[in-house]
């Protein structure tokens, strides 16, 4: 009993700590305040920062670098009292920070030029880096204050930043500060489904306050600053700005957004279209924003509906420059059926800039009873590293590291459809800091919990073999694996022998013993697919047998690992025997049969069981081939059960892959089969024409299922096949498979096949292909698709 009433007193305590920091904001586990160059520390605010020489711990410089320059005197200087020193280094320097807790980090850049000595700070040119970022090229200030506020996300035990002096120049810096960001601030899986950010370098370009004051930093519990909005207004007669900061509900239930994601004042204050009153409104409130060209962005939008008077009053669109990023936006069912719950969504620019200029706007929806109005509280803009790891305009490498850090790939892609244009987002390269002996050698995370397909903790199941035991596939069907036979299988996870690498984390090939090649999949820890898929997957691929499906062999959860053992697929996915990896091409034959096999694959999923399977994340790159190119659908960690039979859709959070998502279920998160079918149908398009979803080369509101969609309507599919294709596929082939596509992709669910009737449909397309036509052979090579124009040939995409 006694015990219990610890217990109880436990839970309490945490609760209380749980709101206290609620309320009272993030408390960082790394914090390091610097002013260069003052002989003492100052304070600014409530904070302390440690002057450099005698926090010399952290610099390491040549001796010839000048140092310590104090300017008090400065005349007519009311700004803050770090710009009144400077540490000029004419050599390379760096700053060593020991970082306590792994994640996310603010690093803020003070700067103010002024001249010293034989030192004019405005003539410096320098660059500024980490072990895996260039945050500054060839950078300099000119005749005013200037904080420069990146962030980053640290995964060793150090945080170095180096100051680099270009050729007959120096360096200078006024005051710096390296802080802990909390893990929500800027995660994995956005609101729109997004994959890969928490790695990714960031730069804030822009943070505003819409309808309100500057928000300084003394009033943020980040630290940041917000600046008003109405210098960036490109009509300001056509805004209104409303206040009522004492309206907004922090809700703690729904867990929208806290007070780190943005303080009270932001979501308290915003911009409304001028005429809100009047039913026949009909514009857009506009923002334009200065960027640098040759980046993507991240854009985050703050709503809270603090002027509504009842719930369902104001549904309104939100748009980047053409593209709508959210249509018949609703607050109140977001927050969860209140009003004035703070709400964010972030978006990722579909490639990158081609202007410096980018453009925000509001607008009233057209659904019927409409309030005509729009709002938005507040919007920030971060610059995110290109595919060298760079946030400067400036051709910089990342410098090299002792840290055994490579590069991989994550893509974040964006999808489209008709006249509402949804989230396109390109490909992002970015480089991933990772310390792999480290990871090799503990191969877990202590945050990550054992699983156990019942609920109880997986050590106390019973396992079918030792770590000495000889294993084998066939013997060890769905069975649990000991981690040292998977390690064995794996020449204990060896480089050389990743397949593929994933949003949960690089797949192997294996061989056990008894010479059974496998897949082991191996969850990354930091990865933010983590259980919940984990759990999924072993789920699912438990209760069901298809030969169209990637069977599960077994899992390992030992020493907190999360790996999963699948048949291994000789031929590896369907994308890379379409473009960017060098196999051989598929003749027309054998891309329709890859297609049919997936369409059984999914249609079993579908109609196998009482209620729907529905996968969510149906791409060509979850589409695997074996040594006979026999198609089976793989990768089950998002897939949900669908609708009962009285029910029309399953209401759930957006999950899938961009380029691929159907845009019905991203506006309504309104789930049904037919998200399947779209993302199918964007498949179809990709095997005509062996074309990546999205390219950054393109114009902004174009993908290719898009760019299929308007040569498909114009009846000149034939244009843009695959050239490997051209003079190969007969016409009424190419006619049914592009008319199945079409569908497939379809603007609402309801107008789109069911996979049964794309199955057939595309079954009946290889019926055609293999027709024989007796006496008319030679006729009917001539009617065979021709040989494509140069132009088409090289991805020319014409509008």
């Amino acid at each position: 009993m006694m015990g219990y009433r610890k217990f109880e007193l436990f839970i309490w305590v945490l609760s209380v700590l749980c709101l206290g920091w609620l309320s009272s904001g993030f408390n960082p586990a790394d914090i390091y305040l610097i002013d260069c160059g003052s002989p003492a520390n100052t304070s600014v605010g409530d904070r302390v920062y440690v002057a450099d020489n005698l926090a010399s711990k952290f610099l390491s410089t040549p001796k010839d670098v000048v140092a310590n320059i104090s300017l008090k005197s400065i005349t007519s200087f009311d700004d803050s009292p770090l710009y009144q020193t400077a540490r000029i280094f004419t050599e390379s320097s760096k700053y060593t920070f020991s970082i306590s807790q792994s994640g996310r980090h603010w690093i803020r850049l003070y700067f103010y030029p002024f001249v010293y000595g034989g030192y004019d700070l405005s003539k410096a040119k320098f660059s500024v880096s980490t072990q895996n970022h260039v945050l500054l090229g060839d950078f300099s200030v000119q005749n005013a204050s200037l904080v420069k506020e990146f962030s980053v996300n640290v995964t060793s035990d150090s945080l170095v930043i180096t100051f680099t002096p270009s050729k007959n120049s120096f360096a200078f810096l006024n005051a710096m500060e390296v802080v802990s960001v909390p893990d929500q601030l800027i995660t994995d899986d956005a609101n729109n489904g997004l994959h890969g950010l928490t790695t990714q370098a960031l730069e804030t370009s822009w943070r505003v306050n819409m309808g309100g004051p500057t928000v300084s930093f003394e009033k943020d519990t980040l630290w940041r600053t917000w600046v008003p909005d109405q210098s960036f207004l490109v009509n300001a007669n056509l805004a209104k700005n409303v206040s009522n900061i004492a309206a907004v509900n922090y809700d703690v239930g729904s867990a929208l957004a806290t007070k780190d994601i943005a303080p009270q004042t932001v979501y308290g204050t915003l911009t409304e279209m001028k005429s809100a009153d009047d039913p026949n409104s009909n514009f857009n409130v506009s923002w334009e924003f200065t960027v640098d060209p040759g980046f993507q962005y991240l854009v985050r939008f703050h709503f809270c509906d603090v002027v509504s008077k009842s719930l369902y009053q104001l549904y309104f669109n939100v748009y980047l420059d053409s593209l709508i990023v959210a249509r018949d936006l609703d607050l109140s069912t977001l927050a969860t059926n209140k009003l004035a719950v703070p709400y964010y969504m972030d978006y990722v620019t579909t490639s990158a800039a081609v202007s410096n200029k980018l453009r925000i706007s509001i607008g009233p929806s057209p659904l019927n009873n409409a309030y005509h109005n729009a709002i938005l509280n507040g919007l920030e803009i971060m610059k995110l590293n290109n595919s060298a790891g760079s946030l400067s305009g400036a051709n910089f490498l990342v410098p090299s590291s002792n840290s055994s850090a490579k590069s991989n790939v994550v893509v974040i892609v964006g999808a489209s459809v008709g006249s509402f244009i949804a989230v396109v987002l390109a490909a992002i390269l970015f480089v991933l800091c990772r310390r792999r002996k480290r990871l090799a050698d503990q191969g877990h995370s202590k945050t990550w919990l054992p699983l156990s397909i019942n609920g109880t903790n997986s050590h106390t199941m019973g396992s079918k073999y030792s770590y000495g035991t000889t294993a084998s596939a066939a013997s060890n069907y769905s069975y649990r694996f000991p981690f040292g036979v998977v390690q064995e299988a794996t020449n204990n996870f060896d480089e050389s022998w990743v397949i593929g690498i994933g949003g949960f984390g690089k797949v192997y090939k294996g061989v056990f013993n008894d010479g059974t090649k496998v897949a082991v999949k191996r969850g990354n820890p930091r990865s933010q697919q983590g259980l919940a898929e984990f759990r999924t997957e072993i789920g699912m691929l438990s209760q069901f047998r298809h030969r169209h499906l990637v069977s599960l062999i077994g899992y390992c959860d030992d020493e907190s690992e999360m790996i999963l053992i699948y048949d291994y697929m000789e031929n590896g996915t369907l994308k890379s025997h379409l473009y960017g990896s060098g196999h051989p091409s598929l003749s027309w034959k054998q891309r329709l049969e890859v297609c049919i096999g997936a369409a059984r694959g999914l249609h079993y999923l579908h109609t196998g069981y009482a209620i729907p399977i529905i996968h969510r994340d149906v791409k060509s790159a979850n589409i695997l081939l074996d040594e006979n190119l026999m198609a089976k659908v793989a990768d089950f960690g998002l897939s949900k059960t669908g609708p009962e039979i009285n029910q029309t859709h399953v209401s759930t959070a957006v999950k899938g892959s961009f380029g691929y998502l159907d845009p019905e279920y991203f506006r309504r998160q309104q789930l049904t089969e037919k998200s399947d079918v779209y993302s199918f149908g964007v498949v179809l398009f990709e095997v005509l024409c062996a074309r990546p979803v999205l390219d950054p080369s393109l114009p902004m509101e174009m993908n290719l299922a898009l760019w299929a969609m308007k040569w498909q309507k114009k009846g000149q599919l034939e244009q843009i096949i695959d050239s490997t294709l051209a003079g190969k596929i007969r016409p009424d082939s190419l006619r049914k498979f592009g008319e199945t596509a079409e569908k497939c992709l379809a603007d609402y669910g309801v107008h789109r096949p069911s996979v049964g009737d794309v199955l057939r449909n595309l079954e009946y397309a290889l019926q055609l292909q293999e027709a024989e036509i007796p006496g008319d052979a030679e006729e009917n090579s001539t009617n065979m698709i021709g040989e494509l124009s140069p132009q088409v040939n090289n991805f020319n995409y014409v509008r």
